[in-house]
């Protein structure tokens, strides 16, 4: 688990590839070609971040006919959200709740 978290990390850790995820989280199904529109850089370039991406399995594809279409697969950054991000807000979320009991107990108390 902890060497797929790794790819995870140094996929996201590029802004180029942090920028393909995005253009495939606007909308999937991108060829090669779609996602070098509005960069400046080359097909082999563009071809190496997605192979990182894919590898990290961050990004996954179809062959439709002749091309090769990209898709955006969240779950490996849903899981490092549930790891690293959910627990600390799961903490937080309880504290809130147990200060809105403890003020409409107070409340109650009072009328």
């Amino acid at each position: 688990m902890f060497a797929d978290e790794d790819k995870v990390f140094k996929a996201l850790a590029d802004s180029n590839r942090r920028f393909l995820l995005d253009r495939l989280r606007e909308k999937g199904g991108l060829t090669l070609g779609d996602l070098c529109e509005g960069r400046d850089m080359s097909r082999q370039a563009v071809t190496k971040h997605l192979v990182l991406l894919e590898a990290a399995n961050l990004v996954v594809t179809r062959k439709q006919g002749r091309e090769k279409l990209h898709f955006l697969n969240p779950v490996p950054i849903q899981e490092i959200y549930m790891r690293w991000i959910g627990k600390f807000e799961q903490n937080r979320l309880q504290a809130l709740h147990n200060l809105k009991q403890a003020l409409q107990e107070d409340a109650d108390d009072q009328v």
